[in-house]
């Protein structure tokens, strides 16, 4: 499982670090029509390596706080590929 706070309506997708116990992430989608959720799970897969079939939003779907399952894919390598990014 992976608890995401995630910041829709941005210029630029990224990971940004951490709020509270959740891995932070900017998404470059509105929050609505679900497009901020498309943009996430798209995002994510491409950040894992993975197809965005293998990554299912759990909980949270209608909020910021969200909860993740990525099947397929071992937990420290989930790990290392959602590493914040470093600041331009």
């Amino acid at each position: 499982m992976l608890d995401l706070h995630v910041q829709p309506g941005v210029r630029a997708s990224a990971i940004v670090g951490v709020h509270g116990q959740s891995l932070k992430v900017r998404i470059a989608a509105p929050p609505t029509d679900g497009r901020a959720n498309d943009k996430l799970t798209e995002f994510l897969a491409t950040c894992l390596g993975v197809p965005r079939t293998q990554i299912e939003i759990t909980a949270g779907a209608s909020g910021r706080r969200k909860r993740l399952r990525v099947r397929g894919i071992d937990p420290e390598r989930v790990a290392r590929s959602l590493q914040p990014e470093a600041p331009p």
